[in-house]
């Protein structure tokens, strides 16, 4: 894990390098869900970093990126450290894959600074504001979370990040076991921030068309917090998008269905970079 500073704050990133015999290789940039770290994307990682250099970025309060000492949780702030990163590392143009929270940052990426993409991967992420009765429940939970830990809210938010196949599979415990036991060592005033970013997000569907970069957008089955409908409609806003849903999974789907959504990256980036 290394930490550089942007933006005037801290953030940590992973970085495998690019792969032994092709210093060339495209970069992929990962950005994460909210509660989680470019940890969720282990599997994916492993999977292509004998092919890509692939990056991980922790956003600010989460992961091992400590709280941002000046604020700025919202999603353009986040989109501006994606943007220095990406120039800090001279890796432009990325493959960008985003899930939910790294979504909402991705399709500011890709419509704001369509330089820096080589392709775009959005999971389980929506372009609209959060609806209103989620706000004002993460709101509840953000607060309760911020005086007690995560532990007396372990049944809700697992049933919010995860669906009801991989909830009821026995060996998807020490997925989860990882989970919680990650979110009680994070700081819980940079967390809190997070998911209140999260919950009073703008909307971003109006920038959709501007996106020119290949894009696909996929989204679990059982997601809840970002329903099929959601990706549907991202796709449909932008020209030649590929949609795809992913079975028997919910709103993590890189944890979920591991393989699956493997698969889908490594056939688009593959893809794409054949021309």
């Amino acid at each position: 894990m290394s930490l550089v500073e942007l933006n005037g704050t801290s953030i940590a990133y992973e970085d495998t390098g690019a792969p032994a015999g092709n210093p060339h290789a495209p970069t992929i940039l990962f950005g994460h869900g909210l509660l989680f770290s470019g940890w969720m994307f282990s599997h994916q990682v492993a999977a292509l970093s004998d092919r890509y250099r692939c990056v991980t970025v922790d956003w600010r309060g989460q992961g091992d990126t400590p709280p941002a000492r000046s604020g700025g949780y919202d999603m353009d702030t986040l989109t501006a450290d994606a943007i220095a990163l990406i120039e800090h590392l001279g890796v432009a143009p990325v493959h960008y894959v985003g899930l939910s929270m790294g979504g909402f940052v991705g399709q500011r990426i890709a419509a704001r600074r369509g330089d820096l993409v080589r392709s775009v991967t959005l999971l389980d992420t929506s372009p609209d504001r959060e609806p209103v009765w989620s706000a004002l429940r993460e709101t509840a939970m953000s607060a309760y979370y911020r005086f007690f830990g995560v532990r007396l809210l372990e049944a809700p938010v697992l049933k919010l990040m995860f669906g009801p196949a991989f909830l009821r599979d026995p060996a998807s415990r020490p997925v989860i076991d990882e989970f919680i036991a990650r979110l009680e060592t994070r700081d819980r005033e940079g967390m809190r921030r997070a998911i209140m970013a999260v919950a009073t997000r703008k909307p971003v569907y109006s920038e959709l068309g501007r996106i020119t970069a290949p894009t696909q957008v996929v989204t679990g089955a059982d997601d809840t917090p970002t329903p099929v409908a959601k990706g549907r409609r991202i796709a449909d806003a932008i020209a030649n998008a590929r949609f795809s849903v992913v079975p028997d999974s919910g709103h993590s789907s890189t944890v979920e269905q591991p393989d699956a959504v493997t698969r889908l990256i490594s056939e688009f980036v593959q893809a794409v970079d054949r021309g």
